[in-house]
């Protein structure tokens, strides 16, 4: 097993080569173990996967246990592990730092901080406070003895403020403060995310699989992104052939889903060579 500091550097290796590369975001030990067997070269987790995994909606996990979900995460694959850390898990700068201490605790070696603040009446936080979380998270992360990947997240788009200047303000702002990677979640369209590559001068993370801009891992690498998540829609995407298979069973008592159903020797034998690995 490699170290948390081999893992580190290659993840930071990764964002300095040429082109795009797909992290992938597994939702629990077994998807990250098929991830590593299948070749790709870095893994993020996905707080929304998780937590639908658990019975919860998104956000409802706290940090211990999140923590604790980061550790087996890290521990189940070879490959350098970035965390979704949501908002740091409190409004604070020092909150956030804390967050950033912990998680680098778990074994991973990067995470992101949104500027949401999971409050309805007022979902992001303001530019001044946003900044200040990430110059805390910034600090934190250059304080431990591996090049921690921080990545720094604008929500706009995700609350239903599709603002692209002000995104684009704040990516800018985020990066000033020291943030490495830079993430607008949701942003509609080819020519938005042509805009922000464009204005930043450090790597752009881009999620597919949402609705919405379908593009491809060339397209995206033209354009000038550096790195594409799926943040939980690979766990969506198992829910989704859960949920047809059971209400096929209920409204017409057929089991055809077996029909495109993995087999349990395949499965089994993957899990045994990635065990190995």
């Amino acid at each position: 097993m490699r170290s948390q500091i081999e893992k580190a550097r290659i993840f930071q290796q990764l964002h300095a080569r040429e082109g795009a590369f797909i992290i992938p975001n597994p939702w629990d030990i077994g998807s990250a173990k098929l991830l590593t067997l299948l070749g790709f070269e870095a893994l993020a987790s996905t707080s929304a996967g998780y937590a639908f995994s658990r019975g919860l909606t998104d956000g409802a996990i706290g940090r211990e246990q999140m923590m604790a979900h980061l550790k087996e995460l890290a521990a189940a694959t070879d490959l350098p592990l970035s965390a979704d850390l949501e908002n740091g898990f409190g409004d604070s700068p020092h909150t956030v730092a804390e967050t950033i201490r912990l998680a680098a605790a778990t074994g991973i070696v990067g995470g992101s901080i949104e500027d949401a603040s999971g409050q309805p009446d007022d979902p992001i936080y303001s530019l001044e406070l946003a900044v200040e979380r990430v110059r805390a998270a910034v600090e934190a992360a250059r304080s431990l003895d591996f090049p921690f990947t921080l990545t720094a997240r604008a929500e706009n788009f995700l609350v239903g403020r599709a603002d692209l200047k002000d995104t684009i303000e704040r990516l800018q702002a985020y990066q000033d403060a020291g943030a490495d990677v830079l993430y607008a979640p949701g942003l509609k369209s080819r020519e938005d995310i042509a805009a922000v590559v464009g204005a930043l001068d450090k790597p752009v993370n881009v999620v597919m699989g949402l609705q919405g801009v379908q593009l491809s891992l060339q397209e995206l690498a033209q354009i000038g992104v550096k790195r594409v998540s799926v943040g939980g829609s690979l766990a969506r995407a198992a829910l989704g052939a859960f949920l047809r298979a059971a209400e096929e069973m209920r409204d017409h008592g057929t089991f055809s889903y077996g029909n495109e159903a993995v087999g349990t020797r395949q499965i089994s034998e993957m899990l045994q060579a990635a065990n190995k690995l």
